[in-house]
């Protein structure tokens, strides 16, 4: 949002999708709303929140369209200002002339993106987690994605950082009576630490968010999962047979991938990126190296991994072939899943297959492809699904909950040494701001800027 432009202005915006539709939402907020109404209608506002039929003219009284329009007087709307709604038929000629026919009336302008809710916030019709789960929920494109968002909108996110807010205030409160009534019977001047116990508390849950923040993430902005393996074990077989498509080169020649291949899937209604690696061995050549470089570094990042091997390379116990190569390529990690490929080209499938983690396949042929996917569905489901609302969901809240913690721990450090009243009661003060900044309760100009910037225009 445009600093210059005035938070008292009338604005309007396509609030609907863009595109040909059978139905177009333009909304406008402001104290002018009804004057628009008005000047494009040639009638008077319907009754507060009844839809009524209006015909829609332009300034020369030419034909726009037949609307249904909505009249939301304020505080009650969206915005906490009046707003009005045209409901008009969504053809994109349709949609340009009705806002040209508002904007050239002098009476108000096209919003900012964000600029209807940002509006909201100021308002106090919903804090800013709940702002940015509206972002959210617009962006969602999984099941998973969307009921994280609606907790989110909820509030529940928000009550519980404001708590953990009101936690340190109370404690602040007993930490400054103790500095300015030293001389008091009943108020010991040394720092009262049986105000810091819930505190000692507060610095469990900041660090059980943030552990918890990965999982929030993986439903954002999906579950990482990457296939490794040594070359032509057939990783990309298997991703393009997970994909359903031909999304990778598939190659007999060895070190054919050099680089990292993506696939989207949604699995357990969760977003999944699946990468394709390069091939683990040591290289022949410089790219090949970088391949392999890039191939480390996503498994390090993935959430979960898959070894790929070739079960058709004469002994593939766990000792030898999976055991051996995974602590040869970047070492063990609970929960890896192992796939012994190219089934079709053994008599018998090997003693060690049929356990939770190991799959022998045939991506050229799809056989043993299904028991892999419910595994994949039914990890994905565990990690991500939850039943409590969520609190990290964006790195911005991260940041503010690691900025929350580390005041909170120095506090209480400070209190254990007798720092002094002053110094703690400073530290839970700085936590207590960093938490304040989630919610929107406390909050810098150019922060909210760059936060509902980021919204589509008419939200």
């Amino acid at each position: 949002m445009a600093a210059a432009r005035g938070t008292t202005d009338t604005i309007i915006a396509l609030a609907s999708g863009s595109g040909r539709a059978g139905v177009a939402v333009i909304r406008a907020s402001g104290a002018r709303v009804l004057a628009i109404l008005e000047g494009i209608s040639g009638s008077a506002a319907p009754k507060p929140r009844m839809a009524a039929v209006r015909t829609l003219r332009d300034a020369d009284g030419g034909f726009l369209d037949e609307a249904i329009v909505v009249w939301m007087p304020g505080p009650n709307s969206y915005t906490g200002e009046d707003v009005v709604e045209f409901h008009v038929h969504g053809g994109p000629a349709i949609v340009e002339a009705m806002l040209a026919s508002a904007t050239n009336s002098g009476l108000c302008r096209i919003a900012e993106p964000g600029e209807f809710t940002r509006r909201a916030f100021d308002a106090g019709r919903l804090d800013l987690t709940q702002a940015e789960a509206i972002a959210d929920l617009i962006d969602a494109e999984t099941e998973g994605q969307r009921r994280q968002a609606g907790r989110l909108y909820q509030g529940e996110a928000a009550r519980t950082f404001e708590g953990w807010r009101d936690l340190l205030m109370t404690a602040m409160a007993a930490l400054e009576a103790s500095i300015d009534f030293p001389e008091e019977a009943d108020i010991p001047g040394e720092i009262n630490l049986a105000a810091l116990e819930p505190i000692e508390a507060l610095a469990a849950d900041l660090e059980a968010a943030l552990g918890d923040a990965g999982r929030l993430r993986s439903v954002r902005e999906g579950f990482r999962v990457a296939i490794l393996g040594p070359p032509n074990a057939g990783k990309s077989s298997l991703m393009n047979r997970l994909a359903r498509r031909e999304a990778a080169i598939v190659s007999p020649v060895a070190g054919t991938t050099r680089d990292v291949v993506e696939v989207r899937l949604v699995l357990a209604g969760y977003p999944v990126w699946v990468a394709d690696t390069a091939g683990l061995r040591e290289a022949s050549d410089a790219i090949e190296a970088e391949g392999v470089r890039r191939a480390l570094t996503r498994a390090e990042e993935a959430d979960l991994r898959i070894w790929v091997f070739d079960a058709s390379e004469g002994d593939v116990s766990r000792e030898t072939s999976l055991g051996a190569g995974r602590m040869r390529y970047g070492g063990v990690r609970p929960g890896d899943l192992h796939v012994l490929n190219k089934a079709d080209l053994i008599a018998s499938a090997p003693a060690i297959a049929g356990s939770e983690d190991v799959f022998v396949v045939s991506a050229q042929s799809g056989a043993g492809l299904d028991g892999l996917e419910r595994r994949l569905t039914q990890i994905v489901r565990e990690r991500l699904d939850a039943d409590e609302a969520p609190l990290v969901t964006r790195a911005r809240h991260r940041e503010l909950v690691e900025e929350a913690l580390a005041a909170v721990e120095r506090g209480l450090e400070g209190a254990r040494i007798d720092r002094g009243a002053e110094l703690v009661c400073e530290d839970l003060r700085l936590a207590a701001r960093a938490l304040g900044r989630i919610t929107g309760s406390i909050d810098a100009e150019d922060l909210l800027d760059r936060i509902f910037s980021q919204f589509c225009i008419g939200k």
